[in-house]
């Protein structure tokens, strides 16, 4: 991540990244964050597994979903 984030969009971007509504494209569209930039924000702000679990559904309902995440 090249840029400081405050805890508000921190927060923001973890929201809308456990959020099934919103994509991976739309947080780098309005955060300037990259896939593996989410996945390492998210795995340094949630429990171990908290990230385990999300990473888990984003997997598996990707597979289903052609643009999702």
């Amino acid at each position: 991540m090249s840029q400081k984030l405050t805890e508000a969009e921190i927060s923001d971007v973890i929201q809308m990244a456990l959020s099934d509504h919103v994509s991976f494209n739309d947080i780098k569209n309005q955060y300037g964050l990259a896939e593996k930039d989410v996945k390492k924000l998210m795995k340094s702000n949630l429990k171990t597994g908290s990230y385990q679990t999300w990473r888990k559904r984003v997997r598996d309902f990707g597979s289903r979903r052609e643009y999702y995440k």
